[in-house]
Order: structure tokens, then sequence, then C-alpha cells
């Protein structure tokens, strides 16, 4: 029998939850960056969940990922040159095609090995959609499973931004989850501040086919001016949190839409790369893209100052706690999160044991 959403618990430091805490999750696609931060012909370096990642785009504009070092002596692959083709060792020469297969190694006679035919790079899966470049972190044998779902509306991304949080992949993410900080991280005269807190009530419902939930379907709330002053009317907004580390919301008045991606990509065990796309369709799109850009660079930065804060604080060890019902989607996180590691040890689907419930708080 499936357990309810608001299952009590009292303490952010009992066994179940700290056995997880800043685990970072495989066999899971993680954005890396955006498509139109790689040009035909290039490649470029990035580490994902403590692994070195060349990622390039052939003369042809097709993506690749390899392990960004070379498997004679550990080089970067991605400070050689690249001519569309293959890469280049920058220290011995060594070639690798696109598919990790190597082509040449200079040093060696006909008669010696290992020879090409003998040596591969890994190969990591990537893939490109709606202006995205996803990579997948896991076992070499395993299925990656279908990249994150957007909504119709998104297309072609107006704004991509990136920044990165000094801490582990958990604390950037559940800032993602979290409704009560708003009016004191991102408060501002314009849209919200502390005067305007009053009671939400919203319905959640598990995310179909993903270990996650969905807050579904409702009206903005009165304190989101921003929606209602960028999309010209009264939208209606969903959100979906989806394990390891996504957050897709659509607003929409049904003339217009907003979408925006928000992705957590671990780089380390003690940093995150917080990524952020949006998508609207609304008139003269372009030209809101300096203003909107200004805006979501501080928002982001405040949560990234507001993590810190926690931070410093959390490394004196102290004793917390997790409320409800603001912070059940935190538990919900740490639940399904248990869930992730224990279906990989059992080899085994995992089950998202969410149902259907109402949540209440002041924001």
């Amino acid at each position: 029998m499936n357990a309810p959403l608001t299952e009590t618990m009292t303490t952010e430091t009992t066994d179940d939850v700290a056995a997880v805490k800043g685990v970072m999750l495989r066999d899971a696609w993680y954005y890396a960056l955006a498509s139109a931060d790689l040009r035909a012909g290039t490649t470029t370096h990035r580490t994902l969940l403590g692994e070195p990642v060349l990622i390039g785009r052939d003369a042809g504009g097709k993506i690749f990922a390899l392990r960004d070092t070379c498997p004679h002596r550990g080089t970067l692959l991605s400070r050689g040159p690249f001519d569309g083709k293959e890469v280049a060792c920058p220290y011995h020469g060594w070639r690798f095609a696109t598919n990790g297969q190597c082509t040449a190694i200079p040093s060696q006679t006909a008669d010696q090995r290992p020879q090409p035919a003998d040596i591969r790079a890994q190969t990591f899966p990537a893939h490109e959609a709606a202006g995205n470049i996803w990579v997948f972190v896991g076992a070499r044998n395993a299925t990656p499973p279908p990249l994150p779902a957007l909504p119709e509306a998104a297309k072609r991304p107006q704004l991509h931004l990136v920044m990165r949080f000094p801490c582990n992949i958990d604390l950037a993410v559940i800032g993602l989850m979290d409704p009560a900080h708003g009016a004191f991280v991102h408060k501002s005269a314009v849209w919200r501040s502390e005067q305007s807190i009053h009671e939400k009530r919203k319905s959640f419902s598990p995310a179909p086919g993903a270990l996650g939930w969905r807050m579904d379907k409702h009206r903005a709330s009165s304190n989101s001016r921003a929606y209602r002053l960028f999309l010209g009317g009264q939208p209606e907004t969903e959100i979906t949190y989806t394990l390891p580390s996504v957050r897709i919301e659509h607003a929409s008045t049904g003339r217009y839409n907003y979408v925006g991606l928000t992705a957590c990509t671990p780089v380390t065990a003690d940093a995150t790369d917080v990524h952020h796309v949006m998508y609207w369709d609304i008139p003269g799109g372009a030209l809101w893209r300096p203003v909107v850009r200004q805006v979501a660079h501080r928002f982001l930065d405040q949560d990234r100052v507001a993590v810190i804060a926690m931070q410093e604080g959390l490394a004196f060890s102290p004793s917390t706690m997790l409320v409800r019902d603001a912070d059940t989607q935190v538990r919900w996180y740490y639940r399904l999160k248990r869930e992730w590691l224990a279906a990989a040890a059992e080899a085994r689907a995992p089950e998202n044991a969410l149902t259907p419930t109402v949540l209440t708080w002041r924001s």
C-alpha cells in the first residue's frame, strides 16, 4: 500500500536521510551546456559528477562526448586540436574519432603494441534537444531513460544562465522546491515583499513516468506579479520536479506561454552548476532578453548567497528539522533519492510511491 505524501519526519538528521545526503545519483541525464555555446568543429571540457568529459560538435553538427583524459598518460584531450572529425592529444598526438576509437599512435612502429585498433576512449551518451545538450553519466551498459520532457511551448530558448553554487547537489536542488523563502530571499518592491505573505493551498500528484512530483495546474499566486507583468494576464502555472535534479515550470494565459527549465548538475561533491533556461512566446520576445537576463541573474545569485549562508550554518552540525507542510517536498526528495539508490542496488526499476495530496503553507 502506498504511503501518504504527508508522512511525518521529525528531523533532517535521521539515519535514512543522512545516508543519502550529498550522494550524486548516477545513471541519469545531466544538463551539460546550451546548444548555442558549442559551435561545429569545436570541443569543450565539463566536469560532471567528478568525471572529466569532453563534449564536442563534429563538422556535420552532431554532438558527442568522450572521457576527457587520454588513455595513454591522462592528458586532457580537450586541450588538443580538433579537426571536426578527430581530436588529438596535445602531449603525444594520439588521435581519437568521435566514437572513441583511437585512429593514430605516432610513436608506435607497425610491429609494436598497442596499435590504434587496440585502444578506445570511454564515451558518454549525449543528446541535444530544445536548445540544450545533455550527457548521460552512469554505467557503460546502462540504458539511458528518456530526457526530461518539456512542454510543447518550449521550442526555442530565449535565454540560458548558469551559476556555480559552492555546495553539494542536495543544497542546490532543495532550493528549487522550497516554497517559503521567496518573500525573504527574493523580496522586491515590484513583485514580492514580506507584507505579501498569505496562506496558499496547492494540490500535488506523482510525476507521470518518473521519480518526482507535480504541483498541479493552478492560478498564479497574487504575489507573483512578475507573471502578470510578463505574460499580460492571469496565468495558470504547473511545476514538475523530477530526480535527479530538474524543475520544469509552465505558465500560460492560454494565449502566451513561459517555460522555465532549471537543472542542477553536480560538478564535484562540493560544487553544483545551476542552469536556468527560459522559453517564451510573447510578442517582441527578443526585446525582453536584456531585462529578463538581469532579473534572472539577480534571482539566481540571491539563491546562491542563501545557500552559502545555510552551508556556513550547517558547518556547525546543528540539529535541524523539516516542518509540515512547507518542507514536505524536501522530504519527498530525500525519500525518492533513497528509492533511486535502493533500486540501483537491487537491480530493479524504481517505484514512485507518492500519492496525490494537498499542502498548505504561508508565503
